[in-house]
């Protein structure tokens, strides 16, 4: 994971679905964000397409976005997560 995420993103992925793109999980009861279902299934698509042969250009920066934009929710799920468990800072 990038260490030095910029403070915010540039763009999304061009094909990220704007509706149902992220779904909440209660994980000891602290809210996680994810992936859908839809969007793993698009990244699942080109890393196999990626195995079989090169990625377009767009294709590559697609999955690109996706790594940073997973980048981000990893950060926002280990904020909200220290947060819960410790109540008292922040």
């Amino acid at each position: 994971m990038t260490n030095n995420l910029p403070i915010k993103l540039e763009h999304l992925p061009n094909n990220l679905p704007l509706d149902g793109a992220v779904r909440i999980e209660l994980v000891e009861g602290v809210p996680i964000f994810r992936a859908s279902a839809t969007v793993i299934e698009r990244i699942e698509t080109l890393i196999a397409r990626g195995r079989e042969s090169s990625l377009t250009e767009d294709e590559e920066n697609e999955l690109d976005s996706y790594e940073e934009l997973d980048d981000y929710l990893s950060l926002v799920n280990r904020i909200i997560r220290n947060m819960s468990l410790n109540p008292n800072q922040g």
